[in-house]
């Protein structure tokens, strides 16, 4: 009886651990979303903010500078949790999280897609 309910509670440790990975998962693919929103609000008003003309050398400057922080920290959303989780020895769920994150930002860009074709 004693070795069935371990094996119980291992399952639900086990799917538990699973479902906690694709909320982690949904989280960082909203976060990069977030971020992404953020991101082309800004650049939708740069020019209003800072002047319509072109600032010869300073505009490349900025916008290379921002694509540079943009991969930081989108990078960041999607691979520090996994890569910690990895080298911490979770192999799988390293793996898992990695997959969920992908997985969701994916579904992301079908649904807004989805919803750049409705407002057409």
């Amino acid at each position: 009886m004693y070795s069935i309910n371990k094996h119980i509670i291992k399952i639900n440790i086990k799917i538990m651990k699973n479902s906690k990975l694709i909320k982690w998962g949904i989280l960082h693919s909203l976060g990069v979303l977030t971020y992404i929103a953020l991101l082309a609000i800004f650049m939708d008003n740069a020019s209003s903010w800072f002047g319509g003309e072109d600032k010869e050398i300073i505009t490349p400057i900025i916008v290379l500078l921002l694509f540079v922080f943009s991969a930081l920290v989108t990078g960041a959303l999607v691979l520090a949790k996994p890569i910690m989780l990895y080298v911490d020895g979770h192999k799988k769920e390293g793996i898992k999280l990695l997959s969920y994150t992908g997985l969701s930002i994916f579904v992301l860009i079908l649904l807004s897609s989805l919803v750049l074709l409705i407002s057409k």
